[in-house]
């Protein structure tokens, strides 16, 4: 079995992983929605180096996420989100943008610059308030693709029309659908009256209280409700807002190094990042990416699906998980087994590293060696990880 991440004689492992609940991305109606981002990302920053009790000035550099790099998410993020937290003015911050999987790219590139030698420790994460900054407002009416994008793809579309595309080509039917989402609800609920999430979730104190829960959990939720619910991208298509992942605000960080540096610091890794793969795909279509990816990922590992004992596949949209869970094979029971995004909500910026939290912490509190995660990405790309329990 190849493990490709440690042919240089250095790993990349996780030592804490923290998120904040995710609010409801509405100005309105958001948990976090009078909370800037750079002072949400603070909470998991800190809260990983607090765990462990790591020297702020030991850390190299911050890789934060960040998908709608304008106005109060502007000018870097993810500096600013380190000075906030009060790490020491010779700490550097970078902000990382892969669309959707943004924070789990940077988890990708933190593990990558520690393998090599050019970093020791990273805090790797990412953030989006999208009641505070709203999807899209970096493009302000203006053509982010150019003439040459458009005339090699005249069809671009958007996200939840490629949904219905890829609905329509796996032959997804609406209740198919609408099942997935309540199971997703369904599975968030339980997973917090239980306590699953206590351990990943860093309470936030804000002027209404103190935030410990998922806003946009609906343990009620019903295949008989979510069939009334219009269907936007397509006239008498299948995808609504009920099998489409929640606007969202939160944050989230995990604290990296190689377990030589662990050791030497007395810490006690979670995982180590084992294989990682990126890959584009039909910018059309958009939301398939993870498939391959999944695909290039195992093979890098040196593993097949029957090996990986949880999966995180992010719930852009239903038929996104739907369709890989077809062409994978996967066991649906190991996939998403807390809930995803249509449950607990998309903060785009902070997703990848909000799944990479709920996966280890699953993975170290069930014993679990092996687990993946994968997501969709805008303009057809998608990053892929697998992590092995230590």
């Amino acid at each position: 079995m190849s493990t490709p991440l440690l042919s240089s004689g250095r790993d990349a492992v996780i030592v804490a992983a923290r998120r904040t609940a995710v609010g409801i991305g509405k100005p309105e109606r958001g948990i976090f929605s009078g909370i800037h981002p750079v002072d949400l990302s603070t909470h998991p920053l800190r809260a990983v180096l607090d765990d462990t009790g790591l020297d702020p000035a030991l850390v190299d550099d911050v890789m934060w996420g960040c998908v709608s790099q304008v106005g109060e998410q502007s000018f870097n993020v993810g500096r600013n989100a380190a000075l906030a937290a009060g790490l020491p003015e010779h700490v550097p911050g970078m902000t990382i943008d892969r669309q959707c999987g943004s924070s789990q790219q940077a988890i990708q590139s933190a593990a990558a610059a520690i393998i090599a030698g050019y970093a020791d420790i990273v805090v790797a994460g990412g953030v989006e308030v999208m009641s505070r900054v709203p999807m899209f407002s970096s493009v302000a009416g203006a053509d982010p693709y150019g003439p040459l994008m458009h005339e090699r793809f005249p069809d671009l579309g958007n996200q939840g029309v490629g949904a219905e595309l890829i609905a329509k080509r796996w032959g997804l039917a609406r209740g198919e659908l609408d099942e997935f989402s309540v199971r997703s609800h369904q599975r968030a609920a339980a997973a917090t009256a239980s306590g699953m999430f206590a351990d990943e979730i860093v309470p936030v104190e804000t002027g209404d209280g103190t935030v410990a829960a998922d806003q946009g959990i609906r343990g009620d939720s019903t295949v008989e409700r979510l069939a009334t619910l219009p269907t936007p991208f397509v006239a008498d298509g299948v995808v609504t807002a009920g099998s489409a992942s929640q606007i969202s605000d939160g944050a989230a960080s995990v604290l990296m190094m190689t377990s030589a540096t662990a050791a030497e610091l007395g810490l006690v890794p979670i995982a180590r990042v084992h294989s990682v793969a990126v890959v584009g795909s039909d910018p059309i279509l958009m939301l398939t990416g993870p498939i391959p990816a999944t695909a290039k990922v195992l093979e890098r590992a040196g593993l097949g699906i029957a090996d990986i004992g949880a999966f995180e596949v992010n719930e852009a949209f239903a038929p996104v998980v739907l369709a890989w869970l077809r062409e994978t094979g996967a066991d649906p029971e190991l996939v998403n087994p807390r809930g995803g995004a249509i449950a607990l909500g998309h903060p785009l910026g902070a997703s990848g590293a909000r799944l990479t939290t709920t996966l280890l912490h699953h993975m170290r509190q069930n014993g679990i060696r092996y687990g993946l995660q994968t997501m969709c990405e805008g303009g057809g790309m998608a990053n892929a990880t697998v992590y092995e329990l230590v």
